[in-house]
């Protein structure tokens, strides 16, 4: 450790946090509510990335901390009816959202994981977070698989990363079905308001969906609004949205980008090509934050009839590893 950087325990508004620094930058995770990575933020400038609950919504937060920070969603996004049948397997899951009459979101954002390690020398700060699902867990009788999940954060010159792993610790192959529901702050800037955003997005075709939001297996044409994404810069309140696309790199990255257009500062967030999909939601365009959510698959995926290479619905093996890794930075323009 360094006067550079720190990882140690405190607290974050009354819950046990892990935070790193590097420099001016702070990260922020809470273990105890799904290892959500609640906080990043550059203190020199004043820079909040990431929506976070104030002092008043901690408990509406601890009930439902799926529009704060980097929850993980494990299955994510919505199932129809809360079930699905893989590899010759059905899968039951609570109906959460009752007015869809689906299930939504999986278990890994609301349940405590372990604290491996967390540390510090002079070029980063770090966290590395886990949990282990086996026939003792509660998630199990959901979905019956032993694996592993790991999850590690570091802070340095190179902002944020992000690394994930899902290992298969059982005989029987399992799907990997995994989101974020990142929340970014638009605007991030103390004095800059939503007028001075913009916003690009690695989108390809947009999905049409039910009025229960599962897709169709049918494509719909982008708004005006939406075209903006691939190539300019759209307002990131300019519409209500809540869709589902595909995810089309650019130049080898699969990535989303917010622009403080007053100060000339772009926040990066380039997420793996794994992220086949991208679902953007904005919150009927408040004007305070998007959710530009990288997801492996296709909502309701095992429900859809199409290839699984196109659905991004993973198959791992007994032992097998799957892993990807994302970054947030930001870039003065």
């Amino acid at each position: 450790m360094s006067n550079l950087t720190s990882a140690s325990e405190q607290s974050y508004q009354g819950e046990p946090a892990i935070v790193l620094t590097y420099a001016k930058q702070e990260a922020i995770v809470l273990p105890a509510i799904g290892a959500n990575l609640i906080a990043y933020r550059d203190h020199e400038k004043g820079y909040r990335f990431l929506r976070e609950p104030k002092e008043n919504e901690m408990d509406a937060f601890r009930a439902n901390p799926g529009v704060n920070g980097i929850p993980v969603l494990f299955p994510p996004n919505r199932y129809e009816d809360g079930t699905f049948t893989w590899n010759g397997k059905t899968y039951t899951f609570p109906i959460n959202e009752v007015e869809t009459h689906n299930h939504l979101h999986g278990f890994l954002h609301t349940i405590p994981w372990n604290v491996d390690v967390y540390e510090a020398n002079e070029q980063s700060s770090s966290v590395l977070l886990s949990v282990s699902v086996d026939e003792h867990h509660e998630v199990y009788k959901y979905f019956p698989h032993q694996f592993t999940v790991k999850l590690k954060y570091t802070l340095s010159v190179d902002g944020l990363l992000q690394q994930i792993q899902i290992r298969n610790d059982g005989a029987e192959d399992m799907p990997v079905m995994l989101a974020f529901h990142t929340a970014l702050n638009a605007p991030f800037a103390k004095d800059s308001s939503s007028e001075d955003m913009s916003f690009k997005a690695t989108i390809g075709k947009r999905y049409q969906m039910t009025e229960r939001m599962l897709p169709t297996g049918e494509f719909q044409p982008l708004s005006a609004w939406e075209e903006q994404f691939q190539t300019d810069r759209a307002n990131p309140s300019g519409e209500e949205a809540d869709n589902h696309y595909t995810a089309v790199p650019q130049r080898g990255r699969n990535f989303t980008e917010i622009t403080d257009t007053r100060l000339g500062v772009t926040l990066v967030y380039d997420v793996g090509t794994a992220y086949k999909h991208w679902m953007i939601w904005n919150n009927i365009a408040c004007g305070e934050f998007i959710c530009p959510e990288p997801q492996t698959n296709l909502v309701n995926a095992p429900n859809v009839d199409l290839p699984d290479d196109e659905k991004g619905l993973y198959r791992l093996q007994q032992g097998e590893i799957w892993e990807e890794s994302s970054r947030l930075y930001t870039i003065q323009k």
